[in-house]
């Protein structure tokens, strides 16, 4: 199981994405809390974009996360898709 574990510096907006209209995302970021801090984009999709709605800005959360890696036009891609996010851990 992947973790991420910070403070929250961003949280973005629901977006309908694609031709059908049905594909829904959102992004929060992360600012993890380390030596050398990393702010991490995470996406939540579809029904997980709701788990953002009642969360704020500097609050403290564990998100269980995915990792996914495409290509396209000989360029790799990496993303991480949200299943879980925590803020009493």
């Amino acid at each position: 199981m992947n973790e991420v574990i910070g403070s929250i510096i961003h949280i973005g907006n629901t977006e309908v994405v694609g031709s059908a209209g049905t594909f829904k995302k959102r992004l929060l970021v992360v600012k993890t809390d380390e030596q050398y801090p990393q702010e991490i984009p995470i996406d939540f999709v579809q029904d997980k974009c709701d788990l953002l709605d009642n969360l704020a800005i500097g609050e403290p959360v564990k998100i269980g996360i995915n990792i996914k890696g495409n290509s396209y036009n000989g360029k790799w891609y990496c993303s991480l898709s949200a299943w879980k996010i925590e803020t009493n851990y």
